[in-house]
């Protein structure tokens, strides 16, 4: 499974053209129920508005929805989501807030409208990539802790857990890409003294 990229936290973006006021509002989320309650607060957080256009990527079932809430079809929607997908943008809501101005922009200017102020929000320096990792529980004697301790950060093999006892406890988090590798080197620079379980994969 590929790598892709999304937010970590709440971005907006906002333009005006020809008097219709366009903001963008970005939102990291992983569920369905999530997109509803960020919908409603957007909603809330900017009454009055003509549309609501808004495209979403969940990245678990790979779901993708864009809606162009009542503009011309094909004009608000579809152009937000290209965004997200040529940016290769997953579990990230995306809402353009209009508030109209009175002056027609045309099919054209509207999925120009949308897209820019999409694009505004989703910047590339915004993005995090977001990494699968293999998960793996080590149970470590104390004199090879600090030594491992010290090749995990040299390799970026990332700690998130420790826990104290007869032996010590790791959880240790590998890009599975580099899940071979670390099996590996884990059984030749410990000559197998330092036992190791693999878990599951999570997205990080």
């Amino acid at each position: 499974m590929e790598n892709f990229y999304t937010l970590t936290q709440v971005t907006t973006g906002e333009q005006v053209i020809d008097k219709s006021r366009f903001i963008g509002i970005a939102v990291p989320l992983s569920t369905l129920e999530q997109i509803e309650q960020a919908l409603q607060k957007i909603r809330a957080d900017y009454p009055n508005a003509r549309h609501y256009v808004y495209a979403y990527r969940l990245h678990d079932g790979f779901i993708e929805k864009a809606s162009d809430d009542g503009e011309p079809q094909g004009t608000g929607g579809r152009p937000v989501l290209d965004i997200l997908q040529h940016r290769n943008v997953w579990n990230v809501l995306l809402v353009v807030v209009r508030y109209f101005g009175g002056i027609l922009l045309g099919t054209g200017g509207l999925a120009r409208a949308y897209r820019g102020t999409a694009r505004q929000v989703i910047g590339e320096e915004k993005l995090i990539k977001s990494i699968l990792y293999k998960v793996y529980m080590l149970s470590v004697p104390y004199e090879w802790f600090e030594l491992l301790k010290y090749q995990f950060n040299q390799h970026t093999w990332l700690i998130h857990k420790e826990e104290f006892g007869q032996v010590i406890k790791l959880l240790v988090h590998v890009p599975e890409q580099e899940a071979e590798l670390f099996k590996k080197w884990m059984d030749d620079f410990t000559g197998k003294k330092v036992h190791y379980e693999e878990l599951e994969s999570v997205w990080g």
